[in-house]
């Protein structure tokens, strides 16, 4: 019996009945084959070094089996992710391994094992001190930090800002109105002062 090895490079959106589907179909076309599955790995989410289907990230699963060399079940294989698997499965390459080899294998470090960081320790770590918040208490957005720097002293909070508006215009339409009764009243003394001279 020789031992093979099928990498798969998954969607990233692929969910796990997917995976399990793709697991049992593999078994049971490995198993049709005479052969028996020994692993069923997922690696992890991985970046690409170049776009896939339009992808930029992948998944990874390991399959290892033992068969005996079957020419048909490698055709079984490449028609089940050719045909069956196609929409999920965007790579797959069979390898058969060295007899006698260990399987042991060194993992690819996926984004999944990437430890997330902190602000804090982030800014630190690139000698970014300055930025760090001393007061916890005082929440500065970039928009108040550069409207302070900017001017002090003239800087209007937004709802002076607010009443500012509201109120202009509802003045400017007094002043219009009033402008337009002063006008009236100018034209009907004109008009009487004209009706009794022909």
């Amino acid at each position: 019996m020789n031992r093979y090895e099928i990498l798969m490079l998954a969607t990233p959106a692929i969910t796990g009945d997917e995976a399990s589907t793709i697991e049992k179909g593999l078994e049971g076309i490995i198993k049709k084959g005479k052969g028996e599955v020994i692993s069923f790995e997922r690696w992890g989410k991985c970046r690409l070094a170049y776009p896939v289907k339009k992808h930029d990230y992948g998944i990874y699963y390991l399959t290892r089996f033992e068969s005996p060399t079957d020419k048909g079940l490698f055709g079984n294989i490449k028609t089940a992710f050719a045909v069956k698997y196609n929409d999920v499965i965007m790579r797959h390459v069979v390898v058969r391994l060295q007899p006698g080899e260990s399987l042991e294998y060194n993992r690819p470090h996926t984004v999944e094992d990437i430890p997330t960081r902190d602000v804090d320790s982030f800014l630190r770590e690139n000698k970014m001190e300055g930025l760090l918040s001393t007061n916890s208490d005082k929440k500065v957005t970039a928009e108040t930090a550069i409207v302070e720097a900017a001017a002090p002293s003239e800087v209007k909070t937004e709802e002076v800002v607010a009443k500012e508006a509201v109120i202009e215009p509802l003045e400017t339409l007094d002043t219009v109105a009033d402008a337009r009764i002063e006008d009236k009243k100018e034209a009907t003394e004109t008009d009487s002062d004209t009706e009794g001279v022909v």
